[in-house]
């Protein structure tokens, strides 16, 4: 059976962060909803013309519930599917798909976090399962050091190779006003960095920051004609192989090799074709793994693809532009801001704006490594 997408016809028509830092005094519910807000001006609409409301907040079960009554808004359908970060693709393929039929007309996807202010530690109601627990892993950090360790074993990759990914992704941050943590990081500092969970120390392990980030979806040509490019969405797909990493059948190959082929046939592109790519790095090994997988390069070549600043600016492949969950932001779950990474760049828009941007891919991650969706987004000609 073939995928069955409607390529090109439905369009981020608006985005928004905010918060992205710190934001003392504020809920995760309020600063979901002040993105939210902000995406629907940007996309020059008004709050009563979502119909379709769509979000997974850290804690909250029934967030769909919760972000209605907080706007006083009646929509059409409401979503709180909770992949973990990936669950934010699955929401755009989820509206896309009601938007072409014509079940509603405007969806808006949004996501908060105060998990930094509030306490500092991430929120989520995951943990461990029963058959992992009695090994006292640190959840979800020890299943990627898990991988990590094996990719190791396996293909001889270094931890100077991870170290390359934070490096690089700090670069980006270094000139991204809105990113949280900037200045020298360099491959020695990461090496020396304390260990937390054998192979991964300090300096692999994402940011624990406070952010919001929406995006409005409607059809291409209402999006057209709005305030702002409209940012055609030319494929998406979701895959999931397992929950908890001791159900992995090969911990160094993820739902990545499903989902980016996938995404990638639907829009009718290949890696070659893509002009910056956006992932999910809550850990420095998250990146050269989707890299290989989504086909940027073979498997076990990861290491070497990302060394000697392949990633970083001026390096061959642009990759989380923003800094990425790495140094830019990363509220508990980073997928929603690697999507509006990917729609600023083809906008024209984002603080490293990679010149002739027509193809973007997002690639987001849920649990440990467990859910896997991937959004290839582009300029309006491509579509």
């Amino acid at each position: 059976m073939s995928d069955a997408f409607p390529r090109g016809a439905v369009s981020i028509a608006g985005l928004a962060t905010y918060g992205v830092g710190e934001a003392p005094g504020w809920s995760a519910l309020e600063l979901a909803a002040k993105a939210g807000l902000l995406a629907v001006e940007d996309a020059g609409l008004g709050i009563t013309d979502v119909d379709g409301l769509f979000i997974c907040l850290p804690s909250d079960l029934f967030a769909g519930l919760s972000l209605a009554e907080y706007y006083g808004i009646h929509p059409k359908f409401t979503d709180n599917n909770r992949t973990g970060g990936s669950s934010f693709v699955s929401h755009m393929i989820t509206a896309a798909l009601a938007i072409e039929a014509g079940y509603i007309d405007c969806a808006l996807i949004a996501y908060g976090s105060n998990q930094r202010t509030s306490g500092g530690k991430l929120s989520t109601p995951a943990r461990s399962s029963n058959w992992e627990a009695p090994y006292n892993p640190l959840f979800p950090l020890s299943s990627y050091a898990l991988a990590a360790a094996r990719h190791i074993h396996q293909f001889g990759t270094t931890r100077s190779h991870m170290a390359e990914v934070a490096v690089a992704a700090r670069k980006w941050a270094n000139t991204n006003p809105e990113a949280f943590a900037k200045g020298d990081l360099t491959i020695e500092d990461c090496l020396s960095s304390r260990m937390i969970s054998d192979p991964i120390s300090k300096s692999d392990c994402c940011l624990v920051t406070d952010g919001a980030a929406a995006i409005v979806l409607t059809r291409s040509d209402r999006a057209a004609a709005g305030s702002q490019p409209a940012v055609p969405i030319l494929g998406a797909a979701a895959a999931t192989w397992h929950n908890m990493i001791s159900a992995s059948a090969d911990v160094t190959r993820t739902a990545a090799a499903e989902s980016g082929p996938r995404a990638m046939a639907m829009a009718g592109v290949t890696p070659a074709d893509i002009d910056v790519v956006q992932l999910y790095d809550a850990f420095t090994i998250n990146t050269i793994l989707f890299l290989e997988d989504l086909g940027f390069c073979a498997k076990g070549e990861g290491g070497p693809f990302v060394s000697n600043g392949g990633i970083a600016p001026g390096g061959h492949l642009p990759v989380n532009t923003n800094g990425g969950g790495l140094s830019y932001a990363h509220p508990g779950m980073y997928g929603l801001f690697a999507i509006t990474e990917a729609a600023r760049q083809l906008r024209g828009q984002a603080a490293n704006q990679i010149a002739g941007c027509d193809i973007a891919l997002a690639h987001t991650n849920g649990g440990t490594l467990s859910s896997q969706a991937t959004v290839i987004l582009g300029a309006p000609h491509t579509i």
